[in-house]
């Protein structure tokens, strides 16, 4: 397809799905949409590596629309697998905006309320299901799912998905829908594995590629600050959050307890509303948080990795990433939730020294630099608590230690000292001032108490 502006009417969809994009206000195709929706409708399997952001939900979900029409039976006809509730809610929703001129009935299957709801909506008849790998399954194997009718099966965030281990359930969906069908695998990178997927999943695919894998938006700002302890975290991000600048943020943490712990300082301040979603809240609890937040009535939500993918909001205008992703391929992910639709965002990375080796693998992996800035002279930092220090250092022997399996750093298990060569003389000394006797002295000790 050529360089020159396009709508959507290029595609030859249907009036009822071309309606629906222009009352949505989409007037032009995202890059990823002009090369997957044309080899999409024309029935190939393809393999789309495309940037969180990208409008990569609707380069799948409009050709799945086009192809499953109008209602008809009780069975599904598509499925589309993604590893997140929230990524299954957003599909769902954008499924739902672009289809509303259609009779489709579209069910979302998810984990952390019951299965009865779900089961009754797939009985009153589907032509469309989104769902999470093991609420499939779960609800298969209770006889409630009859797939034999599959014609379209789509992958969407498979990456993410070999990493939370669904490989399993993957397969086991893989043994029971029907084998003659068209499969579309979406990804924001693109690594081994995933071309290990790619090719027990897809045939003779069309790939798709809009950017190398992983690169991050260019309509996103990154920069990072070094800061030696938690509490200097702390203390940055209660500064930086005075800036009006920031209308509305995603504060990322690397667990449940971090991500509470940042909630309830902020709270204590004057920052505004502020949330906080992990997967300890409730089902309703986290709808209702990012709802809100959508809606532009909370202006800080902090979360873990939980969120990180399947929150689409336009206007976040700051992503902070509290604490460096361990799984390098969530900085992409994370960062990507500003800079969405073609505004402008700003991603904010706070390092520790244990940190700093793994974010030199994030820049190897985004193939950029991120530019650092110093601490604003008015924040506070304080000196590193002798426990802390020590925690980042076996931190990092261990890290380094993996890389190198000879190196050996500040904690590692002290060699026995050799003993010294002594002299005759010392020798003997020594056997005199020993308390614990030797077995001769023993046996001489013996002898005697016999002969008595």
């Amino acid at each position: 397809m050529s360089n020159e502006t396009v709508g959507f009417d290029v595609f030859k969809l249907n009036k009822q799905l071309l309606d629906a994009i222009s009352e949505s206000g989409y007037i032009t195709p995202t890059p990823i949409q002009q090369k997957a929706i044309p080899l999409a409708l024309a029935g190939h399997d393809v393999l789309g590596i495309a940037q969180t952001g990208t409008g990569k939900t609707a380069a799948y979900i409009l050709p799945v629309l086009m192809k499953v029409k109008f209602a008809q039976g009780k069975h599904p006809r598509a499925l589309i697998l993604a590893p997140t509730r929230e990524l299954v809610m957003q599909i769902e929703e954008v499924a739902r905006q672009l289809g509303k001129n259609t009779d489709l009935r579209i069910v979302s299957l998810y984990g952390g309320l019951g299965p009865k709801t779900q089961i009754e909506l797939i009985e009153a008849g589907v032509d469309i299901l989104i769902s999470t790998p093991g609420r499939f399954m779960d609800i298969y194997r209770k006889g409630n799912i009859y797939p034999k009718d599959l014609k379209t099966m789509v992958l969407d965030e498979a990456d993410k998905m070999m990493d939370m281990g669904f490989m399993p359930q993957i397969r086991s969906i893989l043994e029971v829908i029907p084998n003659k069908r068209q499969n579309l695998l979406f990804s924001a990178t693109f690594s081994g594995r995933i071309e290990h997927l790619a090719a027990e999943f897809l045939e003779f695919p069309e790939r798709v590629e809009v950017a190398p894998s992983a690169t991050t938006a260019e309509t996103i700002a990154q920069v990072k600050y070094t800061v030696p302890n938690i509490k200097t975290k702390i203390n940055l991000l209660a500064n930086l959050l005075q800036n009006e600048e920031i209308s509305r943020a995603m504060i990322f943490t690397r667990s449940r307890k971090n991500a509470e712990s940042v909630y309830s300082y902020l709270e204590r301040k004057d920052f505004g509303e502020i949330r906080v979603i992990h997967a300890n809240k409730g089902q309703n609890t986290r709808i209702n948080s990012m709802e809100d937040f959508k809606a532009g009535d909370v202006r800080i939500l902090v979360a873990t990795d939980v969120a990180a993918r399947g929150l689409d909001v336009t206007l976040v205008s700051h992503v902070i990433n509290f604490d460096v992703p361990l799984i390098y391929e969530d900085y992409v992910h994370r960062i990507g939730r500003t800079g969405r639709a073609e505004n402008e965002g700003k991603a904010i990375t706070f390092i520790n020294p244990a940190e700093a080796y793994h974010f030199e693998k994030i820049e190897e992996l985004i193939r950029m630099k991120v530019e650092e800035l110093s601490i604003p002279e008015e924040v506070d930092v304080p000196a590193t608590p002798f426990e802390e220090k020590q925690a980042y250092e076996r931190e990092l022997d261990r890290l380094r230690q993996r890389d190198n399996p000879d190196y050996k750093g500040a904690f590692h298990e002290k060699k026995t000292q050799p003993k010294k060569n002594i002299g005759k003389g010392e020798k003997v000394k020594a056997k005199k001032h020993s308390k614990k006797p030797n077995r001769n002295q023993l046996k001489t000790k013996n002898q005697k108490n016999r002969g008595k």
